[in-house]
């Protein structure tokens, strides 16, 4: 757990609350250490063992071009790359021969060969050929059955490349949310990747922090309306910018967790907002524009996103925009500018901001990715009109926990941090990796989400206090719904659902 050593105070001062004292930054300049228990990902560390339990995106499919790609996971530098008979390879990078990364290597119709003396390796580690001299193949043979490369089993989906880092004997099943992530007809998914400069974790509480929206993305604050292209005032409109009230509850056995936020759009209308976070790095967040302007019930997921650990300095925010009329209401979302270190809802979510002014790119004609946040170009503007990439990174490379003075509005992401403290542990027996493949497997890989935005016709209470508890009373209902209709399927599960939010609007409304 965080400690440091305390600095002793001078002879005749008063120990007593002296940090709160008028120009007290002496008695609180020493920073104490980050809590390695959650934050650190090695190879060998408890959070590291237990992220590789699962599957993780790693990159874009658009980054495996005719060059291998360069990566580094969970602090393991790799190589991605797909051969020339389709096939993806995620193989360790320095060659097991000599050490040589593969990055330089030459892509094969079978595998992947070093640049180095010629080993030529398939994706599964395999050495499929050593450039021994003519008459020495039966030597050859026996040393290529010697070694193997180090490899980790990849697949691609929907233009992301999707690996699973533990052992092998232990493989999970691949979790298909709601059978291949809900998707309304004439939608699809569009897959990101944006790099953070900063420990993963502090990038995951962000998902869990439902309150921040009402002043990070509120055009308001703003310094001197210079807006530099940022879509304030559009993340979730003018909804979004209310204080919500919040209500989390672990769910789905302390595996997941259900993060619901009440919104009064106007007199008439609730806006419920569910965000759904789930073990260890997966988000899920119901649509971002919303206006509340009509009446909304049951609608699916608009970002589906997975906190990937480079290395425990750095990460990747890596998922899907679900793009299309059917959860894009109001006609809003830009599908151009969703990709590679690019969004289209926040141009603060990423360290490069405008893309648009690159005009169109393949994966190498983009310039490189900022080393150090107070180095970029747009520094300036980034600082009239912060968004969330600049919050989280500022916390430092690794947020200090010893630091927080949290308030009732932090509860969501430090219910999540002490459910992965528990599940790193085993003191949540559910949540252990073999409980959690075992639950998948029961599903058939298919588990349900509480994820959902709904706009409630609810009118508004006679009084701030009455106000407060109906809001709450609604969250209750609502999350109570969701987790009773998780074993359902489909369309009767969606009918279920709807009808239940009938059914709350009516009891509210009496």
């Amino acid at each position: 757990m965080d400690t440091f050593e305390k600095k002793s105070a001078p002879v005749g001062f008063d120990n007593a609350k002296k940090h709160l004292q008028p120009y007290s930054g002496y008695y609180s300049n020493q920073v104490p250490l980050h809590d390695p228990e959650l934050t650190e990902t090695d190879p060998g560390t408890p959070m590291g063992e237990y992220m590789r339990s699962f599957w993780h995106p790693v990159c874009m499919s658009i980054e495996l071009t005719d060059t291998p790609r360069f990566l580094k996971i969970l602090g393991e530098e790799l190589v991605a790359f797909r051969d020339k008979s389709g096939r993806v390879g995620l193989l360790h990078a320095h060659c097991v021969h000599r050490g040589a990364s593969l990055e330089y290597g030459s892509i094969q119709e079978r595998g992947i060969m070093c640049c180095y003396h010629g080993m030529v390796f398939d994706v599964d580690g395999a050495c499929l050929h050593v450039p021994y001299p003519k008459g020495e193949e039966k030597e050859a043979e026996k040393f290529a059955c010697s070694i193997r490369q180090g490899a980790y089993k990849a697949f691609e989906r929907h233009g992301l490349v999707f690996a699973y880092m533990g052992p092998p004997e232990k493989e999970p099943p691949f979790p298909e949310w709601e059978g291949n992530f809900t998707v309304a007809e004439g939608d699809e998914l569009v897959p990101y990747s944006n790099f953070q400069h900063c420990n993963w974790l502090q990038v995951q509480d962000n998902a869990a922090d439902n309150y921040h929206p009402t002043a990070l993305h509120a055009g308001k604050n703003v310094v001197g309306g210079n807006y530099q292209g940022t879509t304030f005032d559009e993340v979730g409109a003018a909804s979004m910018e209310v204080a919500p009230d919040m209500l989390f509850v672990p769910i789905q056995n302390g595996r997941t967790l259900a993060c619901a936020g009440a919104r009064r759009v106007n007199k008439d209308r609730l806006f419920v907002r569910v965000q759904h976070q789930v073990m260890p790095n997966l988000s899920l967040h119901a649509y971002t524009s919303e206006d509340g302007s009509a009446k909304k019930h049951f609608s699916r997921f608009h970002i589906i996103r997975w906190t990937v650990p480079v290395d425990n300095e750095n990460s990747k925010m890596i998922g899907w925009r679900v793009m299309g009329p059917g959860i894009d209401t109001r006609g809003i979302c830009d599908k151009s500018l969703v990709g590679y270190e690019s969004i289209d809802f926040l141009e603060g979510q990423v360290a490069m901001r405008r893309p648009e002014r690159f005009g169109k790119y393949t994966i190498d004609d983009l310039p490189p990715i900022p080393s150090n946040h107070r180095e970029r170009a747009n520094y300036k503007d980034a600082q009239y009109a912060p968004g969330d990439y600049e919050a989280i990174i500022s916390q430092r490379p690794i947020a200090i926990h010893a630091l927080e003075h949290p308030t009732k509005f932090d509860a969501g992401l430090y219910a999540f941090r002490k459910m992965l403290r528990d599940a790193v542990r085993g003191t949540n027996p559910e949540a252990t990796p073999e409980k959690y493949a075992e639950w998948l497997r029961d599903l058939g890989g298919e588990p349900n989400s509480v994820c959902c935005g709904n706009v409630l016709e609810i009118p508004e209470a006679e009084t701030v206090e009455q106000e407060v508890v109906q809001r709450r009373k609604v969250l209750r209902q609502m999350v109570s719904l969701l987790t009773e209709s998780i074993d359902k399927k489909g369309q009767a599960r969606a009918d279920f659902v709807r009808g239940g939010m009938d059914a709350i609007e009516k009891s509210i409304g009496e």
